[in-house]
């Protein structure tokens, strides 16, 4: 059975694993063209920048850039860790030897969106909304894909990086359903939960419009994805 088809608890029909990737990325490919071709990038932004008094207030705030920025950074750094040991104490349980490919798999997966969305970063070259003349930076506005001008140094915002550590989690879906349906779909609220706050937090710094976090989710999910087909195994779920 493909590797994405292992979703199943007591014969739940299976998930089409075209619909798995295709469905996901086609929405995200809608919404970044909507968001940055129609302008609702910088309206939700320009709201965003007048709530704040006309600049980035929570640029530097405590919520904001310590606790959600900084410790999010490390918190999301302290669960790779300890899934890392977990694998580490279960390979030595014989009992327990049916969780070791899923967590193989979450330390890869976990660790592929992320580093993936680093690396597009330092291609596509778009600015940060706080680097815009628009709100109170020197650079002027250029859509992903758009020719730069000289001068203005590379852009390093999209997509977004700090969303993809909790968009990275996205892989839980994969790595738990192949334990459990359920649990997969506990473990996408979760990462959906956390990659929203941190992606949300980022957008009120001024660091981000919303189609980064879009597209950081979606290649978030690319990622999960490919890596399921690649490591997951092609059998039924087992009952943990």
């Amino acid at each position: 059975m493909p590797a994405t088809r292992l979703l199943r608890v007591r014969g739940a029909a299976r998930l089409r694993p075209d619909l798995l990737l295709w469905g996901p990325l086609g929405a995200a490919i809608a919404a970044i063209a909507l968001l940055q071709g129609a302008g609702a990038d910088r309206w939700l932004a320009d709201q965003l920048y007048a709530l704040e008094g006309g600049r980035w207030a929570l640029q530097h705030a405590w919520f904001t850039e310590d606790l959600v920025h900084r410790w999010g950074k490390r918190l999301d750094i302290l669960a790779w860790l300890a899934m890392a040991c977990t694998r580490v104490a279960l390979s030595r349980d014989a009992g327990k030897r049916a969780w070791c490919r899923p967590l193989d798999y979450l330390l890869v997966a976990t660790l592929a969106g992320p580093l993936m969305v680093s690396w597009l970063k330092s291609w596509t070259h778009v600015d940060c909304p706080w680097d815009l003349v628009r709100y109170g930076g020197s650079h002027p506005y250029v859509e992903l894909l758009q020719p730069r001008a000289a001068g203005y140094g590379p852009g390093q915002c999209f997509p977004a990086g700090h969303a993809s550590a909790g968009y990275g989690w996205l892989a839980l879906f994969f790595g738990l359903g192949a334990l459990d349906r359920r649990w997969g779909w506990i473990g996408l609220g979760i990462a959906l939960g956390v990659g929203l706050v941190f992606g949300i937090s980022q957008q009120l710094r001024g660091a981000h419009f919303l189609s980064h976090d879009v597209a950081s989710a979606a290649v978030c999910w690319l990622m999960a994805w490919v890596c399921a087909r690649l490591m997951l195994p092609r059998q039924p779920a087992v009952k943990a």
